[in-house]
C-alpha cells in the first residue's frame, strides 16, 4: 500500500471514530472513556493540536476542541456530560497520570 493511501485510510478511521464518539455514543462520558481506555475526546482534539503545532500551525486547546466537538467545548459539554462521582474523578486521577501525566 502506497504511503497517501494508508494516510487516507488513517484519516477515514478518525473521521470513522469522531462521528461514533460525537454522533452514535455521545452518551458515553470523557471520564468512563479515560478511566477505560486511557483517553477521551478531549485527547484526540489535543492529538489534533499537537499535530497542527508540530506542522507549524497555530492551534490553541480551545480551538482544536471546538474542531473536534463542532462546538465549543462548554456547549457540548453542557449538552453531554454529568456530573462525576467520587469513584469515577479518583479513578481518572490515576488513568490521567498514567496517560496523560501530571494535569497542567
Amino acid at each position: 500500500m502506497d504511503d497517501q493511501t494508508r494516510l487516507e485510510l488513517e484519516a477515514a478511521a478518525f473521521r470513522t471514530l469522531r462521528a461514533h464518539l460525537m454522533e452514535k455514543r455521545a452518551d458515553v462520558q470523557n471520564i468512563d472513556m479515560m478511566n477505560l481506555a486511557g483517553f477521551c475526546r478531549n485527547c484526540l482534539s489535543r492529538w489534533v493540536q499537537e499535530a497542527a503545532n508540530a506542522r507549524g500551525i497555530e492551534m490553541s486547546k480551545e480551538d482544536a476542541r471546538e474542531m473536534f466537538y463542532g462546538m465549543p467545548y462548554d456547549d457540548w459539554k453542557a449538552q453531554n456530560q454529568t456530573e462525576a462521582s467520587a469513584d469515577q474523578q479518583a479513578a481518572f486521577t490515576k488513568s490521567f497520570a498514567e496517560n496523560v501525566g501530571p494535569k497542567d
